[in-house]
């Protein structure tokens, strides 16, 4: 009998929320708005019990108020491919999904609108 594996797991951290300069419309233009990302990533991983063995979720957080605190961004799509990148900079992640809300984009006919995208090392 075979013992089962763990081969990936998904670390995660949802609803984070940060503050950004980014749109396209001048009343956008130098001013913040807020935003709500979620990460998703895929760590290959073992039993270990050892935080050096997997992804702090401290990083996600510092990784998506750093891409935030970088300066003016025209698109959410931007952002999340950003934050993918930075994601993908440490050589476990093999995946990321990253989901980015703006909730005032349409403010007061929807609660949010964004974008969600998925990257993979190659």
């Amino acid at each position: 009998m075979s013992v089962a594996r763990l081969v990936t797991s998904k670390v995660f951290v949802t609803g984070v929320k940060v503050q950004a300069e980014i749109g396209v419309y001048r009343h956008e233009i130098g001013r913040v708005q807020p935003l709500i990302v979620d990460v998703e990533l895929d760590v290959p991983t073992d039993a270990s019990d050892r935080l050096t063995d997997t992804v702090n979720y401290e990083t996600i957080v510092e990784a998506a108020q750093a891409v935030a605190g970088a300066g003016h961004i025209h698109l959410v799509e931007t952002f999340a491919h950003r934050l993918a990148e930075r994601c993908l900079a440490d050589p476990r992640v093999s995946r990321a999904r990253v989901r980015v809300e703006k909730p005032l984009a349409l403010a007061p006919d929807a609660v949010a609108a964004g974008v969600e995208i998925v990257v993979e090392r190659g």
